[in-house]
C-alpha cells in the first residue's frame, strides 16, 4: 500500500529522532557558540545559540543530512555548512595537546596509556588526491589517525590525519610519542603494528605483541605473551567505539581538510559524554 500524495500546500510532515547526548554536552555547545558571537561581535542569527547547537549536535550524532535539517529548521543548507564547520573549530581548539595529555595521566597516577590507530573512511578522491587516502590494508579510501587512551578506555589524545595509505609505525614517530611518553614517565602498550617503535630497546616505553616469522613460529610463551597484550589492549577499542559513536564518522563526506579539526571536535564532545 503506497503512502497518499500530499495535498498541494499542505506541509509536509518531518520526523523526528532521538538525540542521545547529556544536557551537559548540548549547554556546553551553545556556551561555546554564544561566547564566539559576543567575542566576534555578531548581533543577530538566524536561530539562537541553543537552536545552532542542537543542529550540529544533531548532524554529528546521526549523520543528519545538512539538507534535510536545514529545511526543516527554516535556515539555508550553506547557512547550515558555515555553522557546523564553525563549531567544529571552536570545539577542535579545546583539544588537549599529547604533552599535556600524557602529563595530566601521570599527575593522576597513571602509568600506561593504550596505543592504537584506526582508519575513517571518507569518500573517493578525484585526480592525485585519489591514491594518498586509499589504505590497501582496509581495501577503503580514508584518514588514518592515532589514539590515547587511558586503562579504562578514556580517550585522552588524537593524532593529526594522515592520508590513509600511510603506516601507524611512521605516524607514531613523526608524533614523537616515545619522546614524549619517557618526558611524562609513562608507558603504552600497541599492537602488533607498532613493533620496532621504540628506539631505545634497552629501555622501553612501548609495549607490544611479538609476531612470529616463516621460520620462527611463537613459542608458548610467545602466544601467551600475545593473549597478556590483547587483554590490556581491549579497553583502548572501547575508547574507538565511543568516538565512532558519532555517525559522521561511518564515512566523511566533508573536504579532508577538516579531518583532522572533526576528530578533535568529536574527542572534545566524547570526553564531556563519556567518562569511565
Amino acid at each position: 500500500m503506497t503512502n497518499p500524495s500530499p495535498v498541494e500546500g499542505a506541509p509536509v510532515p518531518i520526523y523526528q529522532v532521538q538525540l542521545p547526548l547529556s544536557k551537559q554536552v548540548l549547554t556546553f555547545v551553545a556556551d561555546l557558540i554564544r561566547a564566539h558571537l559576543k567575542a566576534i561581535g555578531s548581533r543577530w542569527r538566524k536561530l539562537p545559540p541553543g537552536r545552532q547547537a542542537l543542529l550540529v549536535l544533531a548532524h554529528l550524532r546521526h549523520d543528519q543530512r545538512l539538507a534535510d535539517l536545514a529545511g526543516a529548521n527554516g535556515v539555508s543548507k550553506s547557512t547550515l555548512r558555515r555553522w557546523v564547520l564553525e563549531v567544529i573549530g571552536l570545539l577542535a581548539a579545546r583539544a588537549p595537546r599529547l604533552d599535556r595529555a600524557l602529563a595530566k595521566v601521570a599527575r593522576k597516577g597513571g602509568e600506561v596509556v593504550l596505543l592504537d590507530g584506526t582508519l575513517v573512511r571518507t569518500r573517493r578522491r578525484t585526480g592525485r588526491q585519489d591514491r594518498p587516502n586509499y589504505s590497501g590494508k582496509h581495501k577503503a579510501h580514508g584518514l588514518l589517525f592515532l589514539a590515547l587512551t587511558d586503562e579504562r578506555g578514556n580517550l585522552i589524545w588524537i593524532s593529526p590525519a594522515r592520508p590513509g595509505r600511510s603506516s601507524e609505525i611512521t605516524a607514531a614517530r613523526h608524533d614523537k610519542i616515545t619522546a614524549h611518553l619517557r618526558e611524562a614517565g609513562l608507558g603504552a602498550i600497541g599492537d602488533l603494528g607498532f613493533v620496532g617503535l621504540d628506539d631505545d630497546p634497552d629501555n622501553p616505553v612501548i609495549v607490544t605483541g611479538r609476531k612470529a616469522a616463516r621460520n620462527r613460529p611463537l613459542t608458548a610463551a610467545g602466544k601467551e605473551a600475545n593473549r597478556l597484550v590483547s587483554r590490556e589492549r581491549a579497553a583502548n577499542e572501547h575508547g574507538f567505539a565511543d568516538l565512532k559513536a558519532w555517525r559522521v564518522l561511518a564515512k566523511v563526506r566533508m573536504d579532508a581538510k577538516h579531518g583532522t579539526a572533526l576528530l578533535r571536535a568529536l574527542l572534545v564532545l566524547t570526553r564531556l559524554q563519556v567518562t569511565r
